[in-house]
């Protein structure tokens, strides 16, 4: 339970309220009339605050963590989809619904490692070189001598990392130093609180891995700790509680980037996980899950009636003659498989709504310390996730839109309220965060600030976005021109998405009139202009770098605010048309 502030830390309630108004006056005044976008931003004039207390060696303490810099907490969960933020009740009342809800959010290479690396340089993955999950990728294939935390170190901020950094992390070595990486912590980090995949056997006390909800075994600023018996997503809110309470003391603001675990399918296997499908006499389907505490099973049951990717009747695409061929070879899902299906996210929905539980704690301690006003806090996730769409049962990397299309809430000081359709992706949420600080680009960041998206009006959508992937069972036959190591790459814009592989496949989307990516037009005559002007940009913005990948679209291709969002009204009824039907 929290105590009650003694009565300097009310005073220092009231100093918080007068500074993030303040704050607010001058991002307001600072932003008014400023046009489009901008790479990240240099150092704002503060707003100073007669300091609440000093410490003996003059330090200001006791207060909000600075009168000149807000708190920037980011929450990031991992495979979490779009549609999936109504089972987090506490994120929508304290991000959505009073702040920004960005409809057009996208993780260009949706999976995890790529993405997260994505976030910690601002760069796509042909950039980083983090190209999948595993060997020879995966965290030992991160440079991460200089990250986001870096940055916001030399800014002035206390820096955390809570929760999950990159598959691999402790197995194996590390890039940088090149030893082990069970006890390696980045620079950057002034606390690090990461699971870690280890090597330890079952009967050793440090047996657990960040994807066992009960047995999350972490590296706390170079120490290995283990959790067995307690709920990961409990373990990670209780960390970020103490931090705010300790960051609270220091005359910094701080940086934490919270990565729950949920809802990543993990272990322990429970006994009521949906079991394997046989499909035929060579196929065994798996539908993996997360595990939940048990207070929270059953909770959404009578809610959701069916996956959200598999329509209430009838099958989940019934011709994919159009798609590439690692979907054609899909067969469509019995009635047992869509059962299960819909069991996984049932169980999916319990593990978010269990995080959703410890983040209303979260704000709630933000609240109890006087932080609450001067923090900014975004609530996304690294990837989306199939959960039925184009008979995908489960998975991520391809580019459709329930993969590449991420939940991206923000709120706090200056930040204004409503719903934004320019779109923002996982690099330029890196930038935007440092812009926000007032800390210094990362070198060769290829996203850009959409701060003045944040703090002023909605803007049209002129910069595309380049999805990528590394798809084990796609192989290079065609279209050798794809950056290096990647199966598939495309580009996506306001009306159009392109896709192709390395195999010769090719995927060309209306997503006006046909947001459901249900009929590829690429092999349609109709469309040839269309196919030929994406594939010229394509080959103009597939390996950019820099500012190369800010140049605008041309004017044809670029889209407004207002069309965009009659586009989502549009979507989101053809959506619910089709998979409520």
């Amino acid at each position: 339970m929290l105590t009650r502030p003694t009565d300097a830390r009310t005073r220092t309630v009231l100093v918080a309220a007068v500074a993030a108004f303040a704050c607010l006056a001058a991002l307001v005044a600072l932003y008014a009339g400023r046009p489009g976008h901008a790479a990240t931003g240099g150092h704002r004039a503060g707003v100073s605050v007669p300091p609440p207390g000093e410490h003996p060696n003059g330090r200001t303490v006791g207060g909000p963590a600075s009168a000149t810099k807000p708190n920037i907490m980011v929450v990031m969960l991992d495979d979490m989809r779009s549609d999936e933020l109504r089972f987090a009740p506490n994120a929508r009342r304290y991000v959505r619904d009073r702040g920004l809800d960005f409809r057009n959010s996208f993780s260009p290479y949706p999976l995890c490692c790529p993405a997260r690396a994505s976030f910690l340089l601002g760069k796509y993955a042909h950039n980083h070189g983090v190209l999948y999950h595993t060997a020879p990728y995966g965290f030992g294939a991160l440079d991460d001598h200089l990250t986001i935390g870096g940055r916001m170190q030399d800014a002035g901020y206390d820096t955390a990392l809570v929760g999950k950094y990159l598959n691999q992390y402790g197995l194996q070595p590390s890039r940088v130093t090149g030893g082990p990486s069970e006890h390696y912590v980045p620079a950057g980090w002034t606390d690090w609180m990461v699971g870690i995949e280890t090597p330890f056997p079952r009967w050793s006390p440090n047996w657990g891995n960040t994807y066992n909800y009960f047995a999350f075994t972490q590296n706390i600023n170079g120490r290995t700790v283990p959790h067995t018996g307690q709920y990961s997503s409990t373990v990670i809110g209780d960390e970020v509680r103490g931090l705010i309470t300790k960051y609270h003391r220091d005359d910094k603001p701080f940086f934490m980037w919270v990565t729950p675990v949920a809802p990543h399918i993990g272990d322990p296997v429970e006994s009521d996980d949906p079991p394997p499908y046989r499909e035929s006499k060579y196929w065994l389907q798996q539908f993996p899950s997360p595990a939940r505490p048990d207070w929270v099973k059953g909770r959404f049951d009578r809610q959701i009636t069916h996956a959200p990717g598999v329509p209430l009747h009838g099958p989940s695409e019934a011709d994919v003659s159009d798609k590439p061929q690692n979907i054609r070879k899909w067969r469509e899902m019995v009635p047992v498989e869509k059962q299960r299906l819909r069991d996984v996210a049932r169980q999916r929905a319990e593990s978010i709504y269990a995080w959703d539980v410890e983040f209303g704690k979260i704000v709630q301690r933000l609240k109890a310390t006087g932080e609450y006003d001067n923090t900014v806090i975004v609530f996304t996730s690294d990837n989306g996730y199939y959960l039925g769409e184009h008979r995908q049962r489960e998975g991520k990397i391809k580019a459709h839109e329930p993969v590449l299309h991420v939940p991206l809430q923000v709120a706090g000081p200056g930040i204004e309220q409503g719903i934004r359709y320019h779109p923002i992706t996982t690099m330029d949420l890196t930038a935007t965060v440092l812009d926000l600080a007032g800390a210094k680009p990362l070198p060769d960041m290829d996203g850009s600030s959409n701060l003045p998206e944040m703090t002023g009006p909605d803007q049209p959508w002129t910069i595309p976005v380049v999805t990528e992937g590394l798809i084990k069972d796609v192989h290079r036959k065609r279209w050798t021109d794809l950056p290096t190591g990647l199966t598939t790459s495309g580009l996506r814009v306001g009306r159009w998405k392109l896709v192709r592989y390395a195999n010769g496949d090719a995927e060309l989307y209306d997503e006006m009139a046909d947001p459901n990516e249900l009929d590829s037009v690429y092999s349609d005559p109709r469309y040839a202009a269309v196919r030929d002007e994406m594939a010229r940009l394509w080959e103009q913005y597939k390996d950019c770098k820099g500012a190369a990948c800010r140049v605008p679209l041309p004017a044809d291709l670029q889209t407004r605010d207002t069309w965009l969002a009659g586009e989502d009204q549009h979507a989101l009824q053809a959506r619910t048309d089709y998979y409520d039907r």
